[in-house]
């Protein structure tokens, strides 16, 4: 090791339409626009506040391709809860693997419950919460009534 690592501070996605993700990052998920640089067609997004981490978009233009990636936003687990119906009001669908769910889901192998949902250039957005349980890597994937209820 070189250095130990305490956190990831930065993080980039490709943007068809700069001013549509903007408008997405910033008014539908709240994160402060830290600035736009016009020049290089970026803006850049304080996560979830300033100086604690960034977010970069970048406008690649009209290509007819374009990369699908992934990043988790940590949320207080109440907020990972009622996300679903925040999302749906949003106009946006919460998913796992492209399915449409009803509630967040339980990753047993950490343990932590996660909400995915799309922007609007397809990127894979997760909020995520970890749970106080012991992990249980041997259960599937299960929504989060029936991890609960498993425990009682």
């Amino acid at each position: 090791m070189v250095v130990p690592i305490r956190s990831l501070y930065e993080a980039h996605l490709t943007v068809r339409d700069l001013d549509r993700s903007i408008a997405f990052y910033r008014d539908v998920l709240g994160l402060p626009l830290a600035t736009v640089i016009p020049a290089r067609n970026v803006a850049f997004f304080w996560v979830p506040k300033p100086e604690t981490a960034m977010l970069g978009i970048w406008a690649v233009g009209t290509a007819p391709m374009s990369m699908k990636l992934h990043i988790a936003f940590t949320v207080d687990l109440p907020d990972v809860e009622r996300s679903v119906g925040a999302l749906r009001e949003a106009g946006l669908t919460p998913h796992f693997n492209g399915d449409p769910i009803e509630e967040p889901i339980v990753l047993t192998w950490m343990p932590a419950t996660s909400v995915y949902f799309d922007d609007p250039d397809g990127h894979a957005l997760e909020f995520i919460a970890l749970l106080p349980d012991a992990p249980r890597p041997d259960l599937p994937i299960m929504p989060l009534s029936r991890w609960r209820a498993r425990e009682n």
